[in-house]
């Protein structure tokens, strides 16, 4: 049975086909008739508050012909200190697969080997694959026209900027090996990509496939995508003026774009803090795509969770 708790959980080949079907969703939203989850119920464990990712997966399970469950943490008793190894298992006799927003990676992993349904990881500390679909999806369409999605990412350039060793990141450095881009992260010294992130680009045989500096413009270089996320993560407050000081440098400006690809694009996967991480000006030029990328949320989850359930079925 299949699971999406990184961005390596489909090979390739599986890859190119979710970027396939997000397109197909997205162009036919209202006039599709099959139902992939028809009488099915997915919860959606979500340990952090969510406004996209909720939304989303709430709208996909249910277009998809499913019913959604929405359980936060203190709704079941994983919140009084149930183990997440019995949480699995009680929940896999009730549901056809588990939606999990939560602070450890190591608990959808739980989940995952405890369980008897499918498991997609909607965002933890250590990754955020569905983002990660998404954003390529997001570049993809718009490079491509009709052609092939995946085809189009190879050899394009990311430059990523701020916490390289966030979730987001992360995501990227897997997610662009695995698309055959290129990632260039900046940032200040002592926030470059963790070992742990190494470890898992050792185990899925990329190596260190990626460039990390801490200059901004270098990394913005001839790149096709330039994206940011929030310098302050949920869990980080008490850390919030040192990150803000230290990370002042690397906010996303018109000027980095002067280095930048023509025609590069501007990303986020929101929320964005305008004046913080990006210039309120980068934010409204047509060079951003962030709504593009909020919106193909919902199109590249009901393509993970349709492979999961068909996978299932099979």
């Amino acid at each position: 049975m299949k699971h999406f708790l990184k961005e390596t959980d489909f090979s390739r080949r599986e890859a190119a086909g979710i970027l396939s079907s997000a397109r197909q969703h997205k162009h036919h939203r209202g006039e599709e008739t099959a139902r992939p989850l028809q009488g099915q119920s997915w919860g959606m464990i979500f340990s952090k508050s969510s406004t996209r990712t909720r939304v989303s997966f709430e709208v996909a399970i249910h277009e998809l012909g499913g019913n959604p469950i929405f359980l936060s943490r203190n709704d079941i008793q994983l919140g009084r200190g149930e183990s997440v190894a019995d949480t699995a298992r009680v929940l896999s006799r009730y549901l056809h697969g588990l939606v999990v927003r939560t602070y450890d990676h190591s608990d959808v992993e739980e989940l995952a080997t405890c369980g008897s349904v499918p498991v997609i990881n909607a965002l933890t500390d250590f990754l955020h694959p569905c983002q990660l679909y998404t954003d390529v999806f997001t570049a993809a369409e718009r490079w491509v026209g009709p052609g092939d999605l995946a085809e189009s990412l190879k050899g394009r350039k990311v430059a990523f900027y701020g916490d390289c060793a966030n979730n987001v990141a992360n995501s990227w450095i897997l997610g662009a090996n695995l698309f055959d881009m290129e990632i260039h992260l900046a940032g200040p010294e002592g926030f470059a990509p963790g070992p742990e992130l190494r470890s898992l680009l050792e185990e899925e045989g990329y190596g260190g496939r990626f460039h990390f500096t801490t200059d901004p413009v270098e990394a913005a270089r001839d790149a096709d995508i330039l994206y940011t996320d929030v310098w302050v993560s949920m869990g980080m407050e008490d850390e919030e003026r040192e990150r803000l000081d230290l990370m002042a440098p690397y906010a996303v400006t018109s000027e980095l774009f002067e280095v930048a690809r023509p025609d590069a694009l501007f990303m986020h996967c929101l929320p964005a803090y305008a004046g913080k991480e990006v210039t309120q000006e980068v934010l409204d030029s047509e060079r951003s795509i962030i709504f593009d990328q909020a919106e193909n949320r919902l199109h590249a989850q009901k393509a993970i969770l349709e492979a999961l359930a068909r996978d299932r079925a099979s």
